[in-house]
């Protein structure tokens, strides 16, 4: 398990992150979202034992990063937002170097490069000269560098970065294929990214945590759709529920109703159904409303914006 306890991280008078509480089990695939200044980088980087938080602890297998900073950062995998290179190094050099930094054994390295370069697809460049490598590639050295001593955590920050859709598309499938053999913390403010590869999302706001929960129940908003031809009043009468549990949809949905309801269960979908066809109210569609992870950031934005205010 990854242990944030309480994490916080002042600059002078200004606080980056303040008093941030998570973990993280092993197998998961987790997104740290927010808006540019929210904290992600901030975060990561004291995840990884490169910055001392003001206050607070991480642990990363039982380990406290700061007190016992060797054992907790060889379980660890890193790729910064801006990968510091070394240009004229090959991409083969750079990743030994890189093994032999993470105390890959000498006797080890050989094997352990060439698994990396195996996993990111760099077998066709794996002789060029980091210079002369696109930015796709270069993001993909940058995992290789993350992964060459075989981490339990990797800790990815905006990976896919200046990437064009192709690259972007090609990163989201290396990233599924690592996260089969590590843990994954992904930070990014691309709704997209974290709804195509993660099953949990951490949404910072000025430093603070806000929103910490499965992607299954972020995108449940606890109502449904029902196209229909009867009134707001027959609907609420036939389910037995006030007038206030059924509203009228508009724009695209015009001509459907929203039933607010305690459960969108599969049964609880049926015995509403069943309900409404029992008391004679015509019925040509039922489905759970879904909101998306950008509805949702910005709900949680905009709650935290009113509280702050």
């Amino acid at each position: 398990m990854l242990e944030a306890s309480n994490l916080s991280r002042s600059y002078g008078d200004f606080v980056a992150v303040k008093e941030v509480s998570f973990s993280i089990d092993a197998g998961e695939i987790v997104g740290l979202l927010g808006h540019n200044g929210a904290g992600k980088t901030t975060i990561m980087k004291m995840l990884t034992g490169y910055l001392e938080p003001s206050a607070g602890f991480v642990r990363v297998g039982g380990h406290n990063v700061e007190t016992d900073p060797l054992v907790a950062q060889r379980q660890l995998g890193y790729l910064p937002e801006s990968l510091p290179v070394y240009p004229e190094m090959s991409v083969m050099a750079y990743l030994d170097y890189a093994a032999a930094m993470r105390g890959v054994p000498t006797n080890e390295r050989p094997a352990a490069v060439a698994h990396a370069v195996a996993a990111t697809e760099l077998g066709d460049r794996a002789f060029a000269p980091i210079a002369t490598l696109s930015r796709g590639y270069r993001q993909r050295v940058g995992v290789a560098q993350a992964i060459v001593h075989n981490p339990q955590y990797l800790i990815l920050d905006e990976p896919t970065n200046g990437l064009d859709p192709t690259q972007t598309q090609q990163m989201r499938v290396l990233i599924q294929t690592l996260a089969q053999q590590a843990t994954v913390i992904l930070s990014t403010h691309i709704m997209q990214e974290v709804e195509a590869l993660c099953t949990r999302a951490i949404m910072l706001r000025g430093g603070q945590l806000v929103l910490d929960e499965p992607l299954k129940d972020s995108s449940n908003t606890g109502a449904l759709r029902v196209r229909t031809s009867a009134s707001i009043e027959e609907v609420s009468r036939a389910l037995g529920v006030s007038a206030g549990a059924v509203t009228a949809l508009a724009g695209p949905s015009a001509g459907s109703l929203r039933i607010e309801t305690s459960s969108t269960s599969d049964e609880e979908c049926m015995r509403i159904s069943r309900t409404l066809f029992e008391a004679g109210v015509p019925i040509a569609g039922l489905n759970v409303i879904k909101r998306d992870l950008e509805a949702l950031f910005r709900e949680v934005n905009e709650e935290s914006s009113d509280v702050a205010a």
